[in-house]
């Protein structure tokens, strides 16, 4: 690393650094709040977040949270992105300077990082983190002597509280660039394994030096009771589904009353538009396209935010780390690791961020398996489609040991996604060949209380993007397929206009029942009808109708387009507009055989259905770039689709 001058004048780049489970995610989320944006480094698909600061009156600051890493020797290629980061000398457009993030109570380990980004001779402070946890230990450590040590500035805080951020800012502001001397300067060795060790111990003198304790620390007491019980090989197994279970009855139970006011408020707000409104084209398409097929995704948004929280509060409180150490030896097996777990329980709230998270296992046939089968772990955008189809199947009041049913059902569906993920990587183990060795090694962090903060700002950041991305698709695809829906080809459309014209004049005809007949075939000699026709005779065996292979086609853009698509479909002709999407999927039926199109059989054979199709253009982009071609995506994609086929066909045929 070649040294970067250092001049404030009033605006810098901090760039955040640390070891994993450090408190860095939480010192950006404490010193950016909600004036923060995410994306992805060029040329790759870890995330990265960018937060703006205002140090003072006179200076400003961009903030860049990089990966997580234990030194500058990457192992994987999340580490990989920092140190290409870090080494990168062609930015030039602002000062930087490196804040790196230890975790106090664990300072030898921490302190391995620091001590190479000293001997990098780049702007650095040390901030001490998780200061609270060494009082609460009694401990202490003693900040001048660590400065004199380092030679680099030292700024002891608490994160999670806020504390010592005025301090921070007051370090960045007063940052004046000094050379010091290398770390490990007289030991210069070829052999990389004996820096390590030389530093190290040195390390270790300083350690010595530096921090006064007092036996085990109480944390880790605490930690070490808590986890005979969490992470014992069948207690630990049962506790873990025990917790997966009541995040489900949880997800059911207290979305509902936010759901129907959601529900009601998007009646409301369609029957007032279509009054305001004049008649015509437009009053169509806001009320039967674009607001139906919003509404028909947001009613679901309580449900996504509160599994985006249960999984924030099981991170945060560092409960994941032992579902890995938990998993490790199962998922070997499979031919996975315990790192394989992460992304598999985070394909629960989506695959494309689960799937980027792959990139922490450095074995490369164990990625690419865990890549491969993440997908099929149902997702947050299965979550609208599972639940509108698990209630026009399940009543709302039935039980299972006294239980909501609908929940059991819709736990019984991400451990369905989870055991075919292990028998696909069981199988694909033996195809994939490789001869890299395998290992695992994770770091468990102490027990801690969720940071409340950067759980609501979780919910908050994956719920805004879940809206604004899904909304985008659904807003696109609703417009066009009111088209598709509300124009036909020829004549065919004046023709069924032309047959009911007696039956209009008619003053004792029942007026409704007729423009819903009327509203009926004009759907079926529609654009949108035709294509549905087209493929119906593929879909049929699988108890689906024409309407259902319209959303099936239409939710490769996004699962949760599904719903968008029903409720635009089933709102085009609803002149009165008071029924719900779910009122109007139940009532639904076969124009030739007068039959309920949504039968227990249909509705068990759509959610397995969706239980395994790969319906996500997001998904197979990102398996292309992460895989580096279109070989395995579009194995994954006629394997997912031939699974959910013939698996769909099984189930209809049982419950026919």
């Amino acid at each position: 690393m070649g040294e970067k001058t250092f001049r404030i004048e009033d605006e810098l780049r901090l760039i955040l650094v640390g070891n994993p489970n450090s408190g860095k995610s939480t010192l950006f989320n404490s010193l950016t709040g909600l004036n923060q944006r995410i994306g992805n480094f060029p040329g790759v698909t870890v995330e990265k977040k960018i937060g703006f600061l205002k140090i003072n009156d006179h200076i400003k600051a961009e903030v860049v949270d990089l990966p997580g890493t234990y030194s500058l020797s990457p192992r994987s290629e999340d580490e990989q992105v920092t140190f290409d980061y870090l080494n990168d000398n062609s930015r030039n457009d602002l000062p930087e300077l490196i804040v790196v993030v230890v975790d106090a109570s664990n300072l030898k380990r921490n302190l391995l990082l620091a001590t190479q980004l000293v001997d990098s001779e780049q702007p650095t402070i040390l901030v001490l983190n998780m200061m609270d946890i060494v009082e609460r230990n009694k401990q202490s450590i003693d900040v001048k002597k660590l400065e004199e040590k380092l030679g680099i500035p030292v700024v002891p805080i608490n994160a999670r509280l806020s504390k010592g951020i005025k301090e921070l800012k007051q370090a960045i502001a007063n940052y004046k660039y000094k050379k010091v001397p290398k770390f490990i300067e007289n030991h210069e060795s070829k052999d990389a394994l004996e820096n390590t060790v030389h530093r190290f111990n040195k390390i270790k003198d300083i350690v010595k030096l530096t921090l006064t304790k007092e036996g085990e620390s109480r944390t880790a007491k605490i930690t070490r009771r808590i986890d005979s019980v969490f992470t014992h090989p069948v207690f630990g197994f049962a506790i873990f589904l025990l917790i997966l279970f009541l995040i489900f009855q949880a997800i059911f139970s207290w979305s509902s009353y936010p759901m129907n006011w959601i529900e009601n408020g998007f009646l409301v707000l369609g029957n007032w538009l279509s009054k305001t409104l004049p008649e015509g084209v437009l009053n169509d398409l806001l009320v039967d396209g674009v607001l139906a097929g919003l509404g028909g995704i947001i009613i679901f948004v309580p449900q996504i935010a509160m599994l985006f929280m249960f999984i924030a509060i099981l991170e945060d409180t560092g409960y994941l780390s032992r579902v890995s150490f938990l998993t490790d030896a199962l998922l070997k097996r499979f031919g996975l690791n315990g790192r394989s777990i992460i992304p598999l329980l985070g394909g629960a709230a989506c695959a494309v961020p689960a799937i980027m998270s792959a990139r922490t296992i450095a074995n490369k046939k164990e990625r690419l398996l865990t890549i491969f089968v993440t997908p099929l772990i149902s997702c947050s955008a299965r979550i609208p489609v599972y639940t509108l189809l698990i209630a026009l199947v399940i009543p709302a009041d039935k039980q299972f040991l006294s239980f909501n049913l609908q929940g059991v059902v819709m736990m019984a569906l991400y451990l369905l996604g989870f055991v075919a993920a292990l028998l696909t990587a069981f199988v694909m183990k033996y195809i994939v060949k490789s001869d890299e060795r395998s290992n695992f090694v994770m770091e468990l962090p102490i027990y801690r209380t969720p940071r409340w903060t950067n759980v609501g700002m979780t919910i908050l950041n994956k719920t805004k993007v879940f809206l604004f991305e899904a909304g985008k698709i659904i807003i696109a695809v609703s417009i066009v397929l009111w088209v598709l829906s509300s124009y036909g080809p020829g004549d065919e459309m004046s023709q069924i206009e032309e047959k009911y014209k007696t039956v209009l004049a008619d003053s004792n005809a029942d007026l409704t029942a007729a423009n819903e007949q009327i509203a009926s075939e004009k759907l079926e000699v529609s654009y949108a009808g035709h294509i549905g026709k087209f493929i119906e005779p593929a879909i049929r065996p699988l108890g689906f109708d024409w309407k259902i292979g319209i959303a099936i086609i239409t939710s490769f853009a996004a699962r949760e387009v599904f719903v968008g698509t029903m409720a635009t479909l089933y709102s085009v002709g609803d002149e009165e507009n008071t029924a719900s999407i779910k009122e109007k999927m139940n009532r639904a039926t076969h124009a030739s055989t007068g039959a309920k199109v949504y039968t227990k059989a249909t509705g068990y054979s759509l959610l397995i259905f969706y239980a395994f199709a790969l319906q996500c253009m997001a998904t197979v982009a990102i398996v292309v770039k992460e895989t580096g071609g279109w070989k395995w995506p579009i194995i994954q994609l006629v394997y997912m689709g031939a699974l959910a086929y013939f698996s769909s066909l099984l189930v209809y045929q049982i419950f026919v």
